[in-house]
């Protein structure tokens, strides 16, 4: 497939970054399948960037499917939906994959649910999905009405999208673009989306445009997922959204690099894509957007990648918000013998797992089960001033100096190199070759920084 894009200012890809296997074989033709609803749900009050939420419910209220039960008044923020019809127990604590620790709500859910297999598959993703005459949804209606839905980015940042799409008269927005890219290796719930649901992702990109004001609307797809380039294409057909070939290089899914690939602009060191013009969403919070505006319907699921050498069955499983890990891996068979680490998202951004309960939240997008095999590795040395992470880094920073400047906690120098501009891709860890942990020891930095 090639990656030349079509009257298109971009040249279809970056500089810097690598070529990690891919491994998305294992689970590529595995469609979309729906899990078994789950007996409880354990609900994170804060699974967004920005404020947490308060809940809205108390103890042995009667929820349904979609009704709020965490809220915020807070601009950059996301409220909370129920995932099950159910009871609702005790609020408690739940620790997130990146080790963070906040306020969650379990839900019993009932014998009975509203829909389940298929049906729900089909009430989220299914039917008729209309690209004419959009513009009779107002800009302030599509932004209020993806706000109440709770959405938020589903490629892993899960930012708040109705902060994304506000229109802002001191940065006007001429491209939404849809990031379809899905780099991460072994992940391919975005892929399998896009295959087989296109049309709800079309008509969120063109209400996501409408609520920004953005006269052009682009498709970005990595030229590795040819199924998924010819479904968007036929999709698109007729509604003015433009499907861009890019080429397959890690991390091209990054906003920046995307950004390049398609545009040909560089977004500021620090900055964001707003700030040369564009609007950047996932490919799931497109078809998220969609449902919310013409169907009213909240995010309450999303599409998980199970996958790995160390799973039985690799899937692609549509699952509620608050499910926990471990019954994903036991919808898919099992760890095998062989499985050595459980990764929650892809094995470059990814944090491993120590405990199988932690929940699904809106931002997960995966979780691949590592071999002995794919983690053995070399034991940490000395930095041999190789440059190898600088020359891979697409960012073009200094991973070395963030990372030592880090480890010694010496957090002035740590900001001249620019530490928080790191998007942690971990290109550098994967090519340093003395097996520095890169990447753990920037975002160790982070945490520690003294707050500004």
């Amino acid at each position: 497939m090639s990656a030349k894009l079509v009257d298109l200012p971009g040249k279809g890809t970056f500089e810097r970054g690598v070529h990690p296997h891919g491994h998305k074989q294992l689970a590529a033709e595995a469609s979309i399948e729906v899990v078994p609803s789950p007996s409880e749900v354990l609900i994170p009050l804060l699974q967004h960037t920005g404020a947490p939420c308060v809940a809205a419910v108390k103890i042995r209220d009667e929820v349904k499917v979609g009704d709020v039960i965490g809220t915020s008044d807070a601009f950059i923020s996301a409220p909370i939906h129920a995932s099950v019809s159910g009871t609702v127990g005790k609020e408690t604590v739940a620790t997130l994959p990146n080790g963070r620790h906040v306020r969650a709500l379990p839900i019993t859910a009932a014998a009975e649910q509203p829909l389940q297999g298929q049906a729900l598959l089909n009430d989220i993703y299914g039917g008729e999905w209309s690209t004419q005459a959009l513009d009779r949804f107002e800009p302030d209606h599509i932004v209020k009405t993806i706000r109440e839905a709770g959405i938020v980015g589903q490629g892993g940042a899960a930012f708040p999208t109705s902060v994304k799409v506000t229109p802002n008269e001191k940065k006007p927005v001429d491209v939404v673009l849809v990031n379809g890219c899905e780099c991460e290796p072994y992940l391919t719930a975005d892929q399998r989306l896009m295959q087989e649901f296109p049309a709800p992702i079309i008509t969120g990109a063109l209400l996501a445009g409408q609520a920004c004001g953005a006269g052009q609307v682009i498709v970005a797809i990595e030229d590795n997922k040819p199924g998924a380039i010819a479904a968007m294409r036929k999709a698109a057909e007729g509604t003015g959204v433009k499907i861009a070939v890019v080429s397959t290089r890690y991390p091209m899914g990054g906003e920046k690099q995307t950004v390049k690939a398609v545009l040909g602009r560089i977004i500021p060191t620090g900055g964001l894509p707003l700030d040369v013009g564009v609007v950047v969403i996932n490919v799931a919070t497109a078809a998220a957007v969609a449902r919310a505006v013409l169907r009213g319907k909240p995010l309450t699921h999303r599409v998980v990648s199970v996958t790995g050498a160390g799973i039985t069955q690799p899937k692609n499983l549509l699952v509620p918000v608050g499910i926990t890990y471990g019954e994903l891996i036991d919808c898919c068979g099992g760890l095998t013998s062989e499985a050595a680490r459980i990764v929650a998202g892809g094995p470059m951004m990814g944090f491993t797992l120590g405990d199988l309960r932690v929940p699904v939240t809106k931002g997960t997008s995966g979780v691949v089960v590592l071999t002995d095999a794919d983690v053995r590795k070399s034991e940490e040395t000395a930095c041999v001033r190789c440059g190898r992470c600088v020359d891979v880094c697409p960012l073009n920073l200094a991973p070395t100096k963030m990372a030592l400047a880090a480890r010694h906690q010496d957090h002035d120098l740590a900001r001249r190199y620019h530490i928080m501009a790191c998007m942690e891709c971990g290109c550098c860890a994967y090519a340093c070759p003395a097996s520095i942990p890169l990447v753990q020891l920037i975002r160790v930095g982070k945490a520690q920084l003294p707050k500004e």
